[in-house]
């Protein structure tokens, strides 16, 4: 550590530079990842709440729950099986307010379960984000498919579907609205082994939600990105610590000469490595926090303590694996051929 040290304070121009590289590599890594997991709730924020369990979707509908229709025979058998097990329907529509200004929402129904707001005929439950919108409990709210009026029961905090608002409403208004009486999917929450039944598929929470285009799309696009930005880092610190090798080779040569040993040449590689590493995430996490909070109203951002951890962990091990890489010529130096060669 005492001679990375000395080296850094020799040459502060070099390692400055290679700070702030990795500073802006991860700066814009952590970001693009709270965007991730902040459009990750925004759009299944609904699904993503729910406990660990399965969803069933009839077979024909292939991975498409808006074609999916479940009798009530097949219902009954799942919903009995545990305790807030439920049939659900999710579909996408909109809801006009007493200015008749339309705003679009993802209307959810299902029968009685802990797991989902109990609406009766009527009413409407919305998410929280339409407060914005200047929707109000106890307003009146139409659709141009119901006969009826709704009225505006209360808020739920972060249910969003599709990047919708969701609206939960009575099954009997669902059914008039969109003209159907099956349901198209049914809940059941536990670890338990799934159950099979005839003409349905199970799937996990995290299998249901690759089977939302606009989820897996967008989450594949974003992951990618983090990766490559990962990725980048780590040949950073192979390309700048290989520069740097290859102009001490006779220095490392003198050193091994007078008994210096391999090992504590690659110490003092990590310990630089360690220490250019840490100070440059502690400066974008501090950052990426801040961005959180004077990013736009409305931008969907979340980079949770797990992320971070996470991240900067991975941040480490690919900078000790690049520097490791790029070290692994110190392995090969001979002292005598080194002194000869002279210092670059």
């Amino acid at each position: 550590m005492k001679l990375g040290w000395k080296e850094i304070k020799k040459s502060k121009t070099k390692f400055l530079i290679l700070g702030s590289i990795i500073f802006l590599v991860s700066f814009l890594t952590f970001v693009i990842s709270g965007l991730a997991n902040g459009l990750s709730q925004d759009n299944a924020a609904l699904i993503k709440d729910l406990p660990d369990g399965h969803f069933y979707m009839e077979k024909d509908a292939k991975d498409t729950y808006n074609l999916s229709r479940i009798n009530d025979s097949k219902q009954n058998i799942l919903i009995d099986t545990g305790k807030d097990a439920a049939s659900l329907s999710i579909q996408m529509g909109f809801l006009n307010d007493k200015e008749d200004k339309q705003h679009s929402v993802a209307f959810v129904t299902s029968t009685k379960s802990g797991l989902f707001e109990e609406v009766q005929e009527g009413e409407v439950i919305l998410d929280s984000s339409l407060k914005d919108e200047g929707i109000k409990k106890g307003d009146i709210l139409k659709n141009n498919q119901f006969s009826g009026d709704f009225t505006v029961k209360g808020f739920v905090e972060q249910k969003k579907y599709s990047h919708a608002p969701v609206a939960y409403i009575n099954m009997e208004n669902y059914k008039e609205i969109y003209r159907i009486s099956d349901m198209q999917l049914v809940f059941v929450p536990g670890k338990e082994k799934m159950q099979t039944v005839k003409d349905l598929k199970a799937y996990s929470n995290k299998e249901f939600l690759n089977t939302i285009p606009s989820y897996s799309v967008e989450q594949l696009s974003l992951n990618m990105i983090i990766w490559f930005l990962i990725v980048i880092s780590g040949m950073l610190f192979a390309i700048f610590f290989y520069m740097m090798n290859v102009q001490k080779i006779g220095l490392y040569g003198i050193l091994k000469a007078i008994g210096v040993k391999t090992i504590t040449l690659f110490s003092m590689m990590w310990s630089q490595m360690l220490l250019i590493t840490t100070v440059s995430l502690i400066l974008s996490i501090t950052l990426s926090q801040l961005f959180n909070t004077i990013a736009p109203k409305g931008m969907p951002f979340s980079l949770p303590l797990t992320t971070t951890i996470q991240l900067s962990f991975l941040f480490l091990v690919i900078g000790f694996i690049g520097a490791t890489l790029s070290g692994l010529q110190i392995k090969k130096v001979e002292p005598l051929q080194a002194i000869q060669q002279g210092e670059v």
